[in-house]
């Protein structure tokens, strides 16, 4: 299973935020790179960014300045998500050396454009599905709609073969640190062929293990490595060993 440890990026600055609340945010430091470093001293092979800014309509300068820094002081494959509803961002960001995009609310508000960029972007675009109650949230989360997260995956399935991904967060695990929604991955991993990505509420080395048997992909670890309720190296040896 893949490990990709999150750097949450605002004005610049790493962060985390609690089930997606602005203003109920903690700052790590002046430095995301530190901490793109740290994660790969540790064994890190890729990393995941979010360009919270962007997210909401924010200016996301600073944001992308401190990708591009990452990238170039690491020379991971970073995929990062947030504010990507163009194709000038995609090629943009994309230009910045980021390996792959996550696009959130243009998936649900316009999936036939999103089918098309996956198709002239092959495997460099992944559909960020982020559910409040089962339902699609858009907009940096301050939006949800009436779509079923598992039937916008199947759309986007029936509409291409290209997407690389689907990052898929529960939003009321996302830094709680209460361990994912096993049950909603399940879910989504039956109702669709494309890799899934967990994301949200990942905490102790059991959830670790628990994604493992079940097959899942990929994960993406914020907060728990943040706080130290886990060491990265620890979780890496499970995602490798079992």
């Amino acid at each position: 299973m893949e490990i990709w440890p999150a750097i949450d990026l605002r004005h610049g600055k790493p962060v985390r935020l609690k089930q997606g609340d602005y203003d109920r945010q903690t700052i790590f430091g002046d430095d995301p790179v530190e901490f793109a470093k740290r994660w790969q001293d540790a064994g890190a092979k890729r990393l995941h960014l979010v360009d919270l800014d962007a997210a909401r309509g924010d200016d996301p300068e600073r944001n992308r300045d401190a990708a591009k820094r990452i990238v170039e002081a690491t020379g991971l494959p970073c995929q990062l998500g947030g504010g990507v509803r163009d194709e000038a961002a995609i090629e943009l960001l994309l230009g910045l050396g980021l390996a792959r995009l996550v696009v959130g609310s243009q998936a649900l508000k316009q999936p036939a454009w999103f089918a098309s960029m996956c198709d002239r972007y092959p495997g460099q675009l992944a559909a960020g599905i982020d559910a409040r109650d089962g339902m699609v949230a858009t907009d940096g989360w301050l939006e949800t709609s009436t779509t079923p997260a598992i039937e916008l995956a199947q759309d986007l399935r029936s509409r291409t073969a290209n997407i690389a991904a689907i990052i898929y967060t529960d939003i009321a695990r996302d830094g709680m640190m209460s361990g994912p929604n096993f049950d909603g991955l399940a879910q989504m991993a039956s109702a669709t062929d494309i890799p899934l990505v967990a994301s949200g509420g990942v905490t102790t080395l059991d959830d670790v293990r628990q994604l493992v048997e079940m097959d899942m992909p990929a994960a993406i670890i914020g907060r728990s490595l943040y706080d130290g309720a886990m060491n990265l190296e620890d979780v890496v040896q499970i995602a490798n060993d079992l």
